[in-house]
């Protein structure tokens, strides 16, 4: 048999592991959703005081909840809310129990928004399909939608469509304001989207010619692009005045939560939002913290507990490695620097998403810009090792989730 004949057979196996391990990947969040969703999620209780013409909820159904002035806020953006305001208006709170179900669903139009970005960037199909499985299972998308009962996951699940949109807009339409409409959205959800746009405006710029004819090509779409950006802003500057008093007040300072004794609590009591305290944590669990059991017992032979507090991103994801390799131009330039500034700030935040099997979540705010740059132009032949990166990546993700679930810890 030939070198060739060889590699395509090799793949094919990877394929076929990789496909029944989503397959049983999927089928645990399909049980999730059936079994597990109670539907006390805190944007269904804020869907449902939108509903009832009111800003705060009678109780937090989670935690990270604002008190303020008496009355009990959820401190997130709006739109996730709004997103599940039809449903909660159907089934009632808590009566719709099916938000990691509507995650799922929300993250397959991401999956079908994403087909149409690779095909447009030329990725041959085969590659294509891999970096599909990769965003389906091997990537923060996965456990943000199998824990999408919970408010933060589920606002993730919202935004990573958003933004997904936002990139379809500039790559497979090239318009600049349907872009910015995505972006502004995408803000409602996730704050960090609002670094997008210089991204998408070097997206949607005529590469044919040079820079600053360009620029002055893109007046008006900008101009255009820039309004649905600048009524996203002022919504949740509203938002937050006719919650908090100040449109700069988001309630994080007021956030109300009894007998709570993590490390997260701890954090934000003792040392703030924001602090190079903890630099070294966050930088350590983004690139180099690996899969971590904990095992007890005189003997450690008991498993004991896993690190929820993720798993660096080259371990769970090793296929964003092949972005090294990505072509090295103003696209680039701009999408390095947003990636930069969204990393960097989380890299002094409090929370690096906590409560996480894999890869931390907040990576999500920027690895569809970094799936851009790793799809565009040609492949080298280290896209050769992608169907290997993903099948560890999806199987790791599976091995993690099987064995919490049969020890229960």
């Amino acid at each position: 048999m030939t070198g060739d004949g060889f590699e395509a057979r090799r793949d094919r196996v990877l394929a076929g592991v990789t496909a029944l391990a989503g397959a049983a990947l999927l089928a645990l969040l399909v049980l999730r959703g059936g079994l597990k969703d109670a539907g006390l999620n805190s944007h269904g209780a804020l869907a449902d005081a939108f509903l009832h013409g009111r800003l705060w909820i009678e109780r937090c159904p989670e935690i990270d909840c604002a008190l303020f002035q008496g009355r009990t806020y959820v401190i997130f953006p709006p739109l996730p809310a709004v997103v599940a305001m039809p449903f909660i208006a159907l089934f009632g709170f808590p009566g719709f129990k099916g938000f990691v179900f509507l995650g799922l669903a929300l993250g397959g139009l991401s999956l079908l928004a994403w087909r149409s970005i690779l095909r447009t960037l030329g990725v041959a199909r085969a590659d294509a399909l891999w970096l599909l499985a990769a965003l389906a299972f091997a990537s923060p998308l996965y456990q943000v939608t199998l824990r999408a009962d919970g408010v933060w996951f589920y606002a993730q699940t919202v935004g990573f469509l958003m933004v997904s949109l936002s990139l379809w807009a500039a790559i497979c339409r090239q318009s600049l304001p349907l872009a910015g409409l995505f972006v502004g959205l995408a803000f409602l959800c996730r704050q960090m989207a609002i670094f997008y746009p210089l991204f998408l405006l070097v997206l949607c710029l005529p590469r044919e010619r040079p820079l600053s004819e360009s620029l002055r090509t893109m007046v008006k779409p900008v101009l255009l692009a820039g309004i649905p950006v600048a009524a996203a802003l002022a919504v949740y500057f509203a938002y937050n005045a006719a919650r908090f008093g100040s449109p700069t007040e988001t309630g994080y300072g007021f956030i109300h939560n009894p007998d709570q004794t993590s490390f997260i609590w701890h954090r934000i009591r003792e040392t703030g939002l924001f602090s190079r305290d903890y630099l070294l944590f966050n930088t350590l669990y983004l690139f180099l913290q690996g899969l971590h059991f904990e095992f007890g017992g005189p003997g450690l032979t008991t498993l004991a507990g896993f690190d929820k507090a993720g798993t660096a991103l080259l371990v769970a994801s090793p296929w964003v490695l092949l972005a090294f390799y990505a072509r090295l131009d103003r696209v680039f330039a701009a999408g390095a620097a947003v990636i930069a500034l969204i990393a960097g700030i989380t890299l002094f935040y409090h929370s690096n998403g906590a409560e996480q099997i894999a890869t931390q979540r907040y990576t999500l705010d920027w690895l569809p810009i970094l799936i851009v740059l790793m799809a565009r132009g040609s492949r080298p032949p280290a896209f050769a090792a992608l169907p290997l990166l993903v099948t560890w990546g999806v199987a790791a993700n599976l091995a993690v989730l099987a064995v919490l679930a049969v020890y229960k810890v």
